[in-house]
């Protein structure tokens, strides 16, 4: 005789499990503490079995029948409910696992093991922090296109339209980690290609007129502030390094006597040592910084502690202090002003500036290819460039730019 929920509510347990069964193998185990069980009897390959459905009345009758049903099915295709049923918990634990948070913080440490720079990995974390309030605890592989959408339009509709291109990218890589490891099938992001608001692109502000130029660099030997700003505007001026790596260097990177500055592989975004030939006039800055700095490890120490160092603010301030606001230069724009007139000298080959630069070339095979540091050429053009300086910063002793390329 079929249940029904009146007699599963009223049935009370007794000293021994009761069995009140509801037909085709479905029956209510009440044991005797009182807790009432849903169970399956079946039979498999010629063996008796028994699957555990649910608790009543967590499960329901219609719910406890529904499954009866399901399992019916099963059997029908020759599957065994019970391995089915353990099939789909692995799943569901596997899903739990790998959820987009947790492929995306594993990448993370693997792209941070293979060397990436740590300025890099801290901003990419910061982009993720934006998906995963949406999609971070989601199973990487179920995560669709329109979900992954629906964050970045979030992000847009702020006007931070680069923001949202840049995490598209960052959560493309995430995916297509997640299926190197197969985790998943698909990269949603591919799809999405397009659908974003495209950023005005701001060209970096910097000064290209040898006039201007001269001004600014005396305007930086009379810099009244800190004298370790001064010596790194200075040195920004000649060697033209990325900021950051300028402001983290240690004197143990530097050999004087051979006027060399090692940057080591953890800063440049080329993840790989980075070799700087130091003219002698970036030799005569340091000597003298030496002075000052030279008892800790920083060579541009916080004048707050000597442990971290100068703020990545400090340049651009001083900048602003001498009277350049933030649309004529700022201490990234001398690596724009050098790249241009070094081209535009004709004396040097691209690949030479480049590599000065740190630029790495995007071109795979050519990179295969070009292993050469083109490091005499550097020392050359190094010298070459801070002479030059010497001259423009002279009033009314501009040096011709134009001359025969020998690099």
């Amino acid at each position: 005789m079929p249940l029904t929920d009146t007699r599963i509510r009223n049935a009370k347990p007794q000293g021994r499990p009761v069995k009140l069964s509801d037909g085709g193998g479905l029956h209510l185990l009440i044991a005797p503490q009182g807790s009432k069980l849903w169970r399956l009897a079946y039979r498999y390959a010629g063996k008796q079995k028994t699957l555990a459905v649910g608790i009543y009345p967590a499960v329901s009758l219609e719910k406890a029948r529904a499954s009866r049903a399901d399992t019916k099915r099963l059997l029908a295709d020759g599957i065994d409910p019970s391995e089915a049923k353990k099939a789909d918990a692995r799943r569901q634990l596997m899903a739990a696992a790998n959820t987009f948070q947790a492929v995306a913080e594993e990448w993370v440490e693997k792209s941070r093991r293979e060397g990436r720079a740590a300025t890099t990995l801290t901003k990419v974390e910061w982009l993720l922090d934006f998906a995963y309030p949406a999609i971070g605890r989601r199973p990487v592989a179920e995560i669709s296109s329109v979900e992954v959408l629906e964050v970045l339009r979030k992000i847009e509709a702020k006007g931070n339209y680069e923001t949202a291109r840049r995490l598209r990218g960052t959560a493309g890589s995430v995916f297509r980690y997640a299926i190197a490891t197969a985790r998943a099938e698909n990269d949603p992001t591919v799809a999405l290609r397009g659908a974003l608001v495209a950023p005005t692109v701001t060209h970096r502000p910097t000064l290209l007129d040898p006039k201007a130029i001269g001004a600014l660099l005396r305007a930086i030997d009379g810099f009244q502030g800190q004298p370790t700003t001064r010596a790194a505007l200075q040195l920004m001026a000649v060697l033209f390094p990325r900021p950051g790596e300028l402001r983290a260097a240690e004197w143990c990177e530097f050999d004087l006597e051979s006027a060399v500055w090692t940057i080591p592989a953890e800063r440049p975004k080329m993840r790989r040592a980075h070799r700087v030939p130091l003219p002698a006039q970036a030799v005569s800055i340091l000597r003298a910084l030496k002075q000052l700095t030279g008892r800790g490890a920083l060579v541009f120490p916080s004048i707050r502690s000597v442990l971290r160092p100068m703020s990545e603010n400090t340049l651009n301030a001083a900048l602003r202090r001498m009277g350049y606001s933030k649309d004529e230069m700022t201490a990234h724009g001398f690596r724009a002003t050098a790249s241009t007139l070094l081209n535009e000298s004709g004396r040097w080959a691209p690949d030479v500036i480049e590599r000065q630069l740190g630029h790495q070339d995007t071109n795979e095979v050519r990179r295969a290819y070009a292993r050469g540091d083109h490091w005499d050429e550097r020392v050359r053009m190094l010298d070459w460039w801070a002479h030059h300086l010497d001259g423009i910063k002279s009033e009314g002793a501009v040096v011709a730019i134009h001359a025969r390329r020998i690099g």
